[in-house]
């Protein structure tokens, strides 16, 4: 027979509503006393029940993660961390896509949102690019209370956010390139309506400008983050002859930069002795290639964790969820000297 909060109680020598205080992360619990209630509740197999936690407390407690069109590779780590940060506080993740990339109507994008949320009664959303810069995605929101955390928006204002600086990393890997030797950088563009996009190509652009060197027009490519992009930009680019074809490519994400090295190869140009490549993001993709990327490492899975965390709490102003995090430049096999 299933064990009961009543169970978990009696055998931990405290009231039902300290077990609950316990289980619901909640505060005014001595340490000893929580880790005594999680052990036995661990012992006896007890798991809260979702639906009647939510009678007790006015809270659904789930969460929603919503996408547009954006890579899923960037969205899987993202779940993992808002996830990990959900199972520690006792909430769950919902995952839904909402494609507004093609609706022009402010009321039809409200409307779309709307819907979304009708069929999840969430007590918060993290909201991925480019939904994280819709107005008429935020104002639903706002009128049906719903908290957010916008992840990588173009537009910060006041409402909570996470990011990192794109155009700076952007730029010291272009330096690196530049470093290595090379003058012909090209460069893969994400897709048009995520913010990321400009602020990486001027980061790009700023780097190269700062050596005295010329933007050429043709090394600059428009993708979309996907693979199929990639693929496209990439034999653009590579298909220039003699000193016109570019000796790096510099891909907006890891997807697009996989989808260069496999052009590449298929046109028998070795990465990285004849081709240099260079990605962003730092997903499990960037080492699946061979060889592995050299690429900015973006820390996609504590945006996700921060956010989630955030969102399940009680109480917390904005200002402490305003962040800015960290980059780091993985150098790997795919980028090599000019000789």
């Amino acid at each position: 027979m299933k064990a009961t909060i009543t169970d978990v109680a009696q055998k931990a020598g405290v009231s039902i509503k300290t077990v609950s205080r316990v289980l619901n992360n909640e505060p005014n619990v001595a340490d000893k006393t929580r880790a005594r209630v999680k052990a036995i509740a661990t012992e006896l197999r007890y798991s809260p029940n979702l639906a009647a936690r939510g009678l007790a407390t006015s809270k659904s407690y789930l969460i929603a993660l919503i996408y547009g069109d954006s890579s899923l590779n960037y969205i899987s780590h993202i779940q993992r961390g808002a996830i990990d940060a959900c199972r520690e506080v006792g909430y769950h993740l919902v995952v839904e896509p909402l494609y507004l990339e093609k609706v022009q109507m402010r009321q039809e994008k409200a409307d779309a949102m709307r819907a979304v949320l009708e069929r999840l009664p969430v007590d918060g959303v993290i909201l991925m690019p480019p939904l994280c810069d819709s107005e008429a995605v935020l104002q639903t929101l706002s009128e049906l209370r719903i908290k957010c955390v916008r992840l990588a928006p173009k537009n910060r204002g006041t409402q909570p956010f996470i990011g990192m600086d794109d155009e700076t990393a952007a730029e010291q890997m272009t330096q690196h390139l530049l470093e290595q030797g090379h003058k012909r950088i090209g460069f893969i563009k994400g897709h048009a309506s995520h913010a990321a996009t400009d602020l990486r190509y001027d980061g790009y652009a700023r780097a190269i400008n700062k050596v005295g060197l010329t933007l050429s027009e043709d090394l600059i490519v428009q993708g979309d983050f996907s693979f199929d992009s990639g693929v496209v930009a990439a034999r653009q680019l590579l298909s220039m002859t003699g000193k016109k074809r570019p000796s790096a490519i510099f891909a907006s994400n890891d997807d697009m930069a996989a989808a260069v090295v496999s052009v590449a190869g298929q046109m028998r140009i070795d990465v990285p002795s004849e081709l240099s490549v260079c990605g962003f993001n730092d997903t499990p993709l960037a080492k699946i290639v061979f060889p592995a990327l050299t690429t900015v490492r973006q820390p996609i899975y504590k945006m996700g964790y921060q956010a989630a965390k955030y969102l399940a709490r009680d109480k917390g102003g904005t200002a402490e969820m305003n962040q800015i995090l960290d980059f780091e430049i993985k150098l790997r096999d795919s980028v090599s000297a000019v000789i």
